[in-house]
């Protein structure tokens, strides 16, 4: 790493419980400097894993901070992964271009690994920065600012079954994060939520609300069993022509989709109320395919998860496949050299192994495209039209990308 201004090189270790202010007050300048409610700051400090979370300092200086939670991150077949949710990534101006992003990652990288945790994943503020270090976009999200008032929404039958009821967002919080639970193992991308975690859905701070209200809260429940639940806030609008407010939703889950329609029935139909925004929704969501216009969605596809294979061997085994596969993975990764090299896949709906070969290649990709590839959600056809993933024997090309295929599309539930 080169040296500071100084002359000495900055500092990296773990960060000190005393040192949580100075590194976040860090982390707050380098993206932009506003500051954050006494709410946020204390939710986040308490879920800080401080052994887990890196600074560099410049004397008493940090001047760079980068923190990997410890999370468990369903993939294609519904186990749960350990994966190292990196995080709180920030240089200072000051330091730029010195060589301190890169000492953290490689040091980052070296400690997931030791930690035994096969994938490291990242919501990525700026994507261009992260391809180099082997991350590669894996899931994607739908945003959508729908036109209720022409839009209508045809349910499916056993709607009207299900009940909708205004609730305390923190009253019903347990059982709103049951049925999340419930549906962690079916989809891709989504995070087995740890202790704490719960809270980050119900922060509400004035100063993020961006004139809307409070955070409302309505569970969906048949037969007494709550199946389903929506936060959401609203904006308050007129106009010369009357109400033109608009809801924001923040959050919806639900395990069947009868309660889903009801979900989004009640919100399609709030008084007084003319549009509905929703962002970071599953590309595949149903609703999409109740709406009688998509057009007047206007929906808007963007990535959201970057995946990367810290352990490529037990990485790909710890997944399944959409069908059988044997092929031959020449992988290139120049920052975990432990990885590159050859690798023979085998595995299918039940199970899968993937050990070092000698044995003559099928496919030739980078960890970044194996990332992108992992959940299923990115073709290694796309990324062959792309040349980023080369055929070296007719037929792989088509037999891996059938078996890396998901269904459901793998989808990140919230950032972190």
């Amino acid at each position: 790493m080169a040296n500071d201004s100084t002359g000495r090189a900055p500092e990296l270790r773990a960060l000190r419980p005393d040192e949580w202010d100075t590194a976040y007050d860090n982390l707050l300048r380098a993206f932009g400097g506003l500051p954050e409610s006494d709410e946020e700051r204390e939710m986040w400090r308490s879920i800080t894993e401080f052994d887990r979370f890196l600074a560099a300092w410049d004397g008493e200086r940090c001047v760079g901070t980068a923190g990997a939670f410890s999370f468990r991150l369903t993939v294609p077949g519904g186990t749960s992964v350990p994966a190292a949710g990196v995080t709180m990534v920030s240089v200072a101006a000051t330091h730029r271009r010195r060589g301190v992003l890169t000492s953290m990652m490689r040091r980052q990288l070296d400690d997931v690994r030791s930690w035994g945790e096969p994938l490291a994943v990242l919501c990525a503020s700026e994507p261009a920065i992260y391809g180099r270090f082997g991350y590669g976009a894996a899931s994607f999200q739908l945003d959508a600012e729908i036109d209720t008032v022409r839009v209508g929404l045809t349910v499916p039958d056993g709607t009207d079954d299900v009940q909708v009821r205004y609730s305390d967002p923190a009253e019903v919080l347990d059982a709103c994060e049951a049925v999340y639970a419930r549906l962690v193992p079916g989809r891709p991308g989504m995070l087995a939520r740890r202790p704490g975690w719960e809270r980050v859905g119900l922060l509400d701070p004035e100063s993020d609300r961006d004139g809307a209200s409070p955070l409302q809260c309505v569970v969906a429940e048949r037969d007494g069993e709550t199946v389903g639940y929506a936060r959401y806030r609203v904006k308050p609008s007129w106009s010369a022509a009357g109400p033109d407010s608009q809801v924001v939703l923040s959050a919806l889950e639900a395990l069947d989709p009868a309660a889903g329609a009801a979900l989004w029935r009640f919100l399609f139909g709030l008084d007084l109320t003319s549009s509905l925004v929703a962002r970071g929704r599953p590309v595949d969501e149903g609703w999409q395919y109740l709406v009688s216009d998509i057009r007047r969605c206007r929906p808007a596809r963007r990535d959201a998860l970057y995946v990367r294979p810290v352990e490529v061997g037990a990485a790909l085994a710890a997944r399944t496949y959409r069908a059988p596969v044997d092929v031959v993975l020449e992988v290139e990764d120049a920052f975990c050299p432990w990885n590159a090299g050859r690798w023979r896949l085998s595995g299918d709906a039940k199970g899968a192994s993937c050990e070092p070969t000698r044995d003559a290649a099928d496919l030739a990709l980078s960890a970044r495209e194996l990332g992108a590839a992992y959940l299923g959600g990115v073709s290694l056809t796309a990324l062959a039209t792309a040349g980023r993933v080369r055929e070296l024997r007719g037929g792989a090309l088509a037999e891996a990308a059938l078996a890396f295929g998901s269904d459901p599309a793998p989808w990140m539930p919230h950032g972190f």
